[in-house]
């Protein structure tokens, strides 16, 4: 039987080498922006290429809707990207993950795959990090996404490529484990605490009938997930990284 295990994520900066917790950031629902925009700031939060114009800070979209967004995903390193949110999915471990060990806890978790696509709008290779989204719950949390050893057909929860240079574009699937009693309630992009979160809204539909929906047996990964159940409270100050 295949295993799905999560791990735990530092509270740490953006940065890999980050040593100490951030000060506390604004909840999801501390937005300015009208929903649906996503005008480009006067001044980028981040030293853009030229002829980049980032999606602004608090930016409320839709699923379609793209963002153009800058982060760090360590020291010296900046990653611009293109993020559209195509799709997201509500689904029961019964229909997508047949045949996988799972302990109570995760049970009582309610899994969503999102769909996006994602391309390269910077000049730094950023393959093999972790596509930077999370989701955030009813009770404002961030939720990471869960990575898989083995092959989980049904969306593969992959980082980018061993290669994701300037002008490269993916079509990706992420898993995600809202914790009991939670539903999601939005996908943002928050890649550290002072960041004010762009986040997507939309129908949330059943996965695609026309895709197989069972995990194929196989080992399971140590991926996303934090305090036990993947989360990570936007209140005690969680950043991405």
């Amino acid at each position: 039987m295949s295993v799905l295990a999560l791990s735990t994520l530092a509270l740490a900066g953006c940065s890999e080498d980050a040593e100490s917790e951030p000060d506390a950031a604004p909840s999801p629902s501390e937005t300015s922006a009208t929903p649906g925009s996503a005008s480009a700031t006067e001044t980028p939060y981040l030293p853009v290429p030229d002829g980049v114009e980032l999606t602004a800070q608090g930016s409320e979209l839709r699923i379609g809707d793209e963002a153009v967004v800058a982060y760090e995903p360590r020291q010296e390193l900046l990653g611009v990207l293109g993020i559209t949110v195509d799709r997201i999915d509500k689904t029961t471990f019964a229909t997508s993950f047949a045949g996988w060990k799972l302990d109570a806890a995760t049970k009582a978790m309610t899994p969503y795959f999102v769909q996006a696509t994602v391309t390269n709008n910077g000049e730094t290779d950023l393959g093999g990090r972790p596509v930077p989204l999370y989701i955030v719950d009813s009770a404002d949390t961030l939720v990471e996404s869960s990575t898989f050893k083995g092959t989980f057909e049904p969306c593969p929860s992959k980082p980018f490529p061993k290669v994701f240079g300037a002008g490269k574009t993916m079509s990706t699937c992420l898993v995600y484990l809202a914790p009991e009693g939670t539903t999601l309630e939005a996908v943002s992009f928050r890649p550290t605490q002072e960041f004010n979160p762009i986040t997507w809204t939309g129908r949330i539909t059943a996965p695609q009938k026309d895709k197989p929906q069972k995990g194929k047996p196989g080992e399971g990964d140590k991926g996303g997930g934090e305090s036990k159940t993947g989360e990570r409270s936007t209140k005690s100050g969680a950043n991405g990284g």
